[in-house]
């Protein structure tokens, strides 16, 4: 049985739990927490204990999934928990990705564990078919495309905010921009021209919703090159109609092949009713890959480009090959 800690219980967390849960050839030994334990109350039969437990160093755990904001506390948690432990995150600011890979390496390969960053399903399953792509057809060109959907990250960074109370954000595909790739027109889109961003906000009584609207829309690596709309509405309102996270997506590629230029339509889509569930389902896949590869000696920081499909599964290999090749 493989030993899972997941640290961090909101939303992901809660979606790792079940994944977990469902997985035969896992053991979740524990839910660690930045709050008091005692009030934490987790639906698996799960220890639930205090970071301060973790930083010790002495967990029983072969894998460690940490379920937290990509804004402030990956960069942090990461890094230092790979120095401990097997860890796996789903740090998803594409564009601070090369640093956290560094310090993530760093700290792993001096410990002899794995830290993979950057799972889940963009980055993630979306980078895959993007990498596929691009190699199977080398003239041609990627889109990507998410939503409608909340994106988790995107809330997360807007909640940071001070006097903001809670938030939702929605990535919203321009569907003039995604008719035009799917034709095989072959644009160029900037940023602005493929999504928009909506942001629902719950801010404290006497809040300065000016200063907050305008954070909200200078804030880089997320909203600052995007066309963003701003709605303050009440925490009665958000509960009502903006408690599911649902998500999807897609990566469109387009590319030829053949000397007569013939034209090929790659699509990879998803649709998800939870983002958080899907998203925990993908990280305890890898989980599972992590936990094997450092049995068999590998170390350092590593991406889902790094990680063999076997790896995922907890299927035989010889049963993979007879009845999924």
């Amino acid at each position: 049985m493989i030993k899972v800690g997941i640290l961090g219980y909101g939303n992901l967390g809660r979606g790792v739990e079940a994944a977990v849960t469902l997985s035969d050839d896992m053991e979740l030994v524990a839910i660690y927490t930045r709050r008091d334990p005692s009030t934490l109350t987790v639906k698996s039969n799960a220890a639930v204990k205090s970071t301060a437990d973790l930083d010790t160093g002495k967990e029983d755990i072969d894998v460690l999934i940490i379920c937290a904001g990509s804004a402030t506390d990956l960069p942090e948690m990461t890094p230092k928990y790979a120095a401990l432990y097997n860890v796996i995150d789903s740090f998803d600011t594409h564009a601070r990705i090369p640093e956290q890979f560094a310090n993530v390496e760093k700290a792993s390969k001096a410990a002899g564990k794995i830290g993979l960053i950057s799972c889940g399903w963009d980055p993630g399953m979306f980078s895959l078919n993007r990498l596929y792509a691009t190699s199977i057809l080398p003239k041609g060109e990627a889109y990507t495309f998410w939503g409608k959907g909340v994106s988790q990250g995107h809330s997360d960074a807007i909640r940071r905010i001070e006097g903001v109370v809670d938030a939702r954000q929605y990535t919203v595909p321009v569907p003039e921009a995604l008719e035009r790739v799917r034709s095989g027109e072959n644009p160029e889109l900037s940023t602005r021209e493929k999504h928009t961003r909506e942001c629902y906000v719950v801010v404290e009584e006497g809040a300065d919703k000016a200063r907050i609207e305008k954070e909200i829309k200078e804030m880089p690596n997320y909203f600052a090159d995007y066309d963003t709309t701003v709605n303050f509405i009440s925490e009665e309102e958000l509960k009502k109609n903006h408690s599911g996270l649902p998500h999807g997506g897609s990566v469109i590629y387009t590319g030829e092949t053949g000397f007569d230029g013939n034209k090929h339509v790659i699509e990879y889509s998803l649709n998800l009713d939870s983002n958080p569930e899907f998203t925990g389902a993908v990280l305890t896949a890898y989980a599972r890959a992590v936990s094997r590869l450092n049995k068999e000696g590998v170390t350092g920081a590593k991406t889902v480009f790094d990680i063999a499909p076997a790896y995922l599964s907890p299927i035989a290999p010889e049963e993979l090959r007879a009845h999924f090749l």
